[in-house]
């Protein structure tokens, strides 16, 4: 007669080298939150593969954000003519363009494939991600990877505040709003073949700070990441230390922005769409149809801006053309008499060299190239 199981046997736990390799791509603009949900997928076992930036004084609990990874984005933005906050719709047909290359596709995969060995499940997350998503949706598959993705929610205007506060930006609140617009709109419709399979999830960063217990264990459930099924009593307590309420430092409205009365309202209208993605079952082709409609307004409004605003277009070019002619460098790139220029030389330190510079020498440099009072 064979034995019995113990009725009272509690089942051995998983090892997390056995989960099905998966990478969690955390995707969004910029200060909504995108930092904090990836560091607690961090506490709770999934890996930021290393080297990671390290923190500062604009998030001083840290980004999150493997280096290799900023840097490979911003290589990529360089060779594409693209800012991190770019507004252009036809951004994404030149960022789009770099991704395809096939030399690019195998480097991303290599860097990826080194790091499943750590862990099966890892995490990648940089501002710039969005830009890049098809990019890394081919690189995970070639892994033999799932791909997965969650977009933070924030409302705009605490976003293009967030932003104006801590990057002193003098774009405007405009281009700001208008750059937001662009990236949601466009990374929302990157991430929609996910939906059949249930591979992507939204959230919103006041539920994060609300309650990150529910938003996280919602994330797990919906795209299948064990160590968040699995995760341990310590590490749920790490978790509720490294959430603060108060990280949200940043409120207003969408009035305070002042924004020319289309773009409000196409801002507006975005933001309540995309709000219903982020509810249970609120990822339909209702949605999905409202927000490519969105997509296309803003085209539109982008595509008449443009029209309107040739002339200043022209007298840029202008500009250009005469500051070569003293001595600047191609495509108002400063030549060698502007080399010794301190905002020059410091938008050209890596990402990842800046911010391990002390806070104090930071603060020092940015006052002496006019970004701080």
């Amino acid at each position: 007669m064979s034995a019995q199981p113990d009725a009272f046997t509690v089942p051995a736990d998983p090892d997390p080298m056995s989960y099905d390799r998966k990478v969690l791509f955390v995707a969004g603009a910029g200060r909504s939150g995108t930092s904090t949900m990836a560091g607690l997928m961090k506490i709770m076992g999934l890996h930021v593969p290393q080297p990671e930036v390290e923190p500062d004084e604009t998030n001083p609990r840290g980004f999150a954000e493997p280096a290799w990874v900023v840097e490979h984005h911003s290589r990529l933005l360089r060779e594409a003519v693209v800012q991190v906050s770019d507004s252009r719709p036809d951004a994404w047909f030149e960022t789009g363009r770099v991704a395809t290359r096939e030399p690019e596709r195998i480097k991303t995969a290599e860097w990826l494939e080194g790091h499943f060995a750590v862990n099966p499940e890892l995490v990648v997350k940089d501002p710039r991600l969005s830009w890049f998503l098809s990019l890394w949706r081919v690189a995970a598959i070639r892994c033999g990877a799932t791909p997965v993705f969650a977009t933070m929610l924030r409302p705009p205007s605490e976003v293009v505040g967030s932003k104006q506060k801590y990057y002193a930006n003098r774009l405007g609140s405009a281009h700001l709003a208008a750059s937001w617009l662009n990236m949601l709109l466009h990374t929302e419709r990157a991430t929609r073949e996910s939906v059949a399979d249930g591979g992507r999830v939204f959230i919103r960063y006041a539920d994060l700070l609300d309650d990150w217990t529910k938003a996280v264990m919602y994330t797990g459930e919906q795209l299948g990441l064990q160590h968040i099924l699995h995760a341990k009593s310590e590490r749920i307590r790490d978790a509720h230390r490294f959430v603060d309420p108060g990280l949200r430092r940043v409120s207003g409205t969408l009035d305070d922005l002042g924004l020319p009365k289309r773009l409000h309202e196409l801002v507006a209208e975005t933001w309540n769409e995309l709000n219903k993605l982020a509810d249970h079952d609120g990822d339909t082709p209702a949605v999905h149809e409202a927000l490519d409609q969105l997509r296309e307004g803003y085209v539109e409004l982008y595509e008449e801006s443009e029209a309107i605003s040739r002339s200043s277009v022209v007298a840029a070019e202008q500009k250009t053309r005469r500051g070569r002619d003293k001595g600047e460098g191609p495509a108002g790139e400063p030549g060698a008499k502007d080399a010794a220029d301190p905002a020059y030389v410091a938008d050209r330190i890596p990402h990842g060299l800046r911010a391990a510079i002390p806070p104090g020498v930071r603060r020092g440099l940015r006052k002496a190239v006019g970004r701080e009072r």
